[in-house]
């Protein structure tokens, strides 16, 4: 996990999200605490738990986003999971040490991606070694195989995972051969062949195993498991050479790199650092009366308790203890508050945020400030048709005034109705733009008061279109 302080923090949440100071600056110091934990005597860090969080406030506000961005400032695990998704024990849903299970599968993922980029280099040198071969294969020669060369060839293919090279063995590579292939290894070098058709054989695509799935659910592997029994399927594809190239550089950092150090250091990031946000906790309160009829949701908070509380979870890759992950807690609590979940459970919730509703001046800043912000993203759109899109601040402002109107006059979805609105709005630009080849185009606030006036205005087509 890469260390920064709490301002730093709340700096980088800043360029994505708007508002919500109070949660920024206390998720940010629930982090800091996490590296201040790290400093001290191994007896003490057994001793200090996490400060988890309960987000509470209305939906499309920040909640899910602040804690996504969060993960990513520190390069931590991060999982979202929906409360409503478990089941109690003893009855057919998800088992709540999916989540942890869950987690690790990304910490992996994370690990053999930051050894894959250190073992790059080593592995672009091999995969262009490959290249040369296929691109200038030598000539084959006829070997007749006894029955023992046979399985012994099967053999060594099935414990190393992968299929022998052929051409060390089955082909001859004469003089001119060599000399060709030192020509295309520089031209190969220059970048000049990056388009050059070439055909290789890759690993065919596993089908889905519905009992891989309830095994993997018990942390059992089942894929490794028969993986290891039968050499893997390959088939051959034709790719230019620059696809090609990236598929060999995986299998070469697939050969480079140490799994059982993958699969430890995983384990340990998600211990220390992993981080799982619990969406629509309010949704599994007692208070709720939609739950009533349903599977026990008080069943579910009492069978999430012990994984938030510290226990250890059986995984594929081994058990993981997590006292020390930090859960992040959130929902609406429109029909139940926080006190209506279990005690025990609230009490695993030491700090409460409360996220405003949004207002006005918050979508206009949204539409506008964050980085990669949603009119960045339409007039990039735009800009690959050669179509320049410009919004004025008038317009801006009303579209922010009409997506304030229509939250509180329906369901407020927050910020997410923005992208409503603007899909609407810019319908018949985005269908005309191909054809427009070059131009530009002025969005203006009459344009939007006659694009969505009528719309607005009619209640009922205000419900089903924005």
């Amino acid at each position: 996990m890469e260390t920064k302080t709490p301002k730093q923090i709340v700096s980088l949440l800043n360029e994505y999200i708007i508002g919500q100071d109070h949660a920024k600056k206390a998720v940010a110091v629930a982090l800091y605490n996490r590296y201040r934990r790290m400093q001290l005597p191994s007896k003490m860090q057994a001793a200090i738990t996490p400060k988890n969080m309960l987000m509470a406030g209305p939906t499309g506000v920040g909640k899910t986003e602040i804690a996504r961005r969060l993960a990513t400032i520190v390069k931590a695990p991060f999982v979202k999971v929906e409360a409503t998704k478990f089941t109690e024990v003893g009855y057919v849903g998800r088992d709540v040490e999916s989540m942890v299970r869950d987690l690790v599968n990304e910490a992996v993922r994370m690990e053999e991606k930051e050894q894959f980029d250190q073992v790059r280099l080593q592995a672009t040198k091999e995969a262009n070694k490959a290249l040369v071969r296929l691109l200038v294969p030598g000539i084959k020669r006829e070997k007749q195989k006894n029955m023992m060369e046979e399985w012994q060839q099967m053999m060594s293919a099935m414990t190393s995972g992968t299929q022998a090279d052929a051409n060390s063995n089955e082909e001859e590579v004469t003089d001119a051969i060599r000399n060709e292939r030192l020509t295309v290894a520089e031209q190969l070098s220059k970048g000049l062949l990056e388009n050059r058709d070439v055909t290789i054989n890759v690993e065919q695509a596993p089908k889905v195993n519905p009992m891989g799935d309830m095994m993997g659910q018990m942390g059992i592997d089942m894929s490794s498991i028969l993986n290891g029994l039968a050499p893997k399927k390959k088939i051959k594809r034709t790719l230019p050479v620059r696809e090609a190239r990236e598929i060999l550089i995986q299998e070469e950092s697939h050969k480079m790199v140490d799994y059982d150090s993958i699969y430890q250091k995983a384990i340990e990031r998600t211990a220390n650092n992993g981080i799982i946000f619990i969406d629509e906790i309010d949704k599994i309160a007692a208070g709720n009366k939609k739950t009533s009829g349903e599977v026990s949701r008080e069943g579910v908070q009492r069978d999430i308790l012990p994984i938030v509380e510290g226990s250890t979870v059986q995984t594929k890759y081994g058990p993981v203890e997590t006292d020390h992950i930090l859960f992040i807690a959130a929902g609406a609590f429109s029909e139940s508050k926080p006190s209506d979940l279990i005690p025990e459970l609230q009490g695993r919730f030491p700090i409460r945020v409360e996220l405003n509703a949004l207002t006005k001046n918050d979508f206009v800043k949204i539409l506008k400030d964050p980085a990669d912000s949603l009119l960045e993203q339409y007039v990039a759109l735009m800009k690959a048709d050669g179509v320049k899109l410009i919004f004025t601040q008038e317009a801006i402002s009303r579209i922010a005034q009409i997506a304030y109107d229509v939250n509180q006059g329906t369901d407020n979805i927050g910020a997410r109705r923005l992208s409503t609105i603007l899909e609407k709005l810019l319908e018949d630009v985005l269908y005309e733009g191909p054809d427009m080849a070059m131009g530009e185009i002025t969005i203006t606030e009459a344009y939007v008061n006659e694009k969505l006036s009528d719309i607005i205005t009619n209640k009922d087509l205000t419900k089903f279109i924005l």
